[in-house]
């Protein structure tokens, strides 16, 4: 340890910062944020300095960095305020990113509220709209880190789709989380046949790409709660919704993956 430097557990860090335990272990494990010392109980220990660290990389996952671009950005003593600067520059168009994808979503509700035909089928005006703001590809890198198996996998598939099964696709993902925020604002629980048969179609949608188990399924409802761009699409729709989701796919995995 030496000197009399402060230093925080990681029960701590983790509650202040929002990042799990499991995480900033990971964290440590890949290089990206070794702790200043592990007391003989084993635990993780911080001091300011990675707590300035773990600041970094938490802005640069909201910019949708991988783990591995910033490890190299933050090993490379490059100049912290062009750093900085080109940080705020990102912000700036993250944030005008999620102002285009709440109009969009505001926009599909408004449209499935107002557009029901006498057999009470939704109806969508304009289907263009509806992907205004969405960018798949800035979960990439940490899917290759996290499921590099499955991710090849994945990109195999969705380089045979076209340009339509695309906009479908994303067209099902929209209208699935508007019909999950209203299961929850309804207070319908999660065990609810009708959210698990939500829950179940949601399910048949990643087994188009990659086929998780139990684990692997509860692992990446967790994912939508702890990543904070998948939980800003979610709260983006209703917040607490990817809580919501979460919890159904977990009742989902118990009881059909297990």
């Amino acid at each position: 340890m030496g000197g009399t430097a402060v230093a925080w557990s990681i029960a701590d860090v983790a509650r202040w910062s929002g990042v799990t335990s499991r995480a900033l272990r990971h964290y440590d494990e890949i290089g990206l944020l070794p702790p200043a010392w592990i007391g003989s109980n084993g635990h993780r220990y911080y001091e300011e300095d990675g707590l300035l660290r773990l600041q970094q990389i938490l802005l640069m996952r909201e910019l949708g960095l991988g783990l591995r671009e910033i490890a190299a950005v933050l090993d490379s003593q490059v100049d912290q305020v062009a750093v900085l600067r080109e940080h705020h520059r990102r912000v700036l168009a993250e944030r005008d990113r999620l102002d285009t994808l709440a109009r969009t979503v505001g926009r599909t509700i408004a449209e499935l509220e107002e557009g029901k035909d006498e057999d009470d089928m939704e109806k969508i005006n304009r289907p263009q709209n509806l992907f205004e703001g969405f960018d798949a590809s800035r979960y990439e890198d940490e899917a290759r880190e996290r499921w590099p198996r499955e991710f090849e996998q994945a990109r195999q598939v969705t380089g045979t789709l076209t340009a339509q099964d695309q906009e479908r696709m994303q067209r099902e993902t929209t209208a699935q989380m508007i019909r999950m925020s209203e299961f929850m604002a309804a207070g319908t629980p999660v065990a609810d046949p009708a959210v698990q048969a939500e829950t179940d179609a949601h399910y048949e949608g990643i087994c188009r790409f990659w086929t998780p188990n139990a684990a692997a399924y509860k692992g990446l409802g967790q994912i939508y709660v702890d990543d904070p761009q998948f939980r800003s699409a979610y709260d983006k729709v209703a917040a607490g919704l990817a809580e919501y989701q979460r919890d159904a796919m977990a009742v989902y995995a118990d009881a059909r993956l297990s």
